[in-house]
């Protein structure tokens, strides 16, 4: 599974870091998306998705949000644009028109949950397997 983690950030008291590498650690596919840097843990980060798919060859199987909403939009347009099938929106980075323009166009999208305590509520949660619209509202 690839995964980009869009805020992923160096700063290690930040949530782009925590979420990065908590997902890092379970999932070794997961790339950094941060205009600002270069590298994070000795990863290359990307300054976009669409640096990352033309680099890599391939559409991330997820992309996890760790920006302010006024980033989000932008960013979601780009992932639907590429393909990708799958967005979590960590709390916080998520927007109603986020939300919806993803779902209109046939995206498994989860909002309101963060991905830290869900894994970590349950311990048989994988994302392999996720292909469901969640949320809470």
């Amino acid at each position: 599974m690839i995964i980009a983690v869009v805020g992923a950030s160096r700063n290690k008291e930040k949530r782009g870091y925590k979420v990065r590498r908590f997902l890092y650690d379970r999932y070794k596919t997961v790339y950094p998306i941060n205009p600002n840097a270069k590298e994070i843990d000795g990863i290359k980060a990307y300054p976009n998705l669409t640096k990352l798919v033309e680099e890599i060859g391939r559409v991330p199987d997820l992309v996890v949000f760790v920006v302010p909403p006024k980033v989000t939009m932008k960013v979601t347009e780009e992932a639907v644009k590429l393909g990708v099938k799958k967005l979590w929106y960590q709390p916080g980075a998520e927007c109603e028109e986020c939300i919806e323009y993803a779902k209109k166009r046939g995206v498994d999208v989860v909002y309101n949950a963060c991905i830290i305590e869900t894994h970590e509520s349950d311990k048989s949660f994988n994302l392999e397997g996720l292909s469901i619209n969640r949320g809470k509202r």
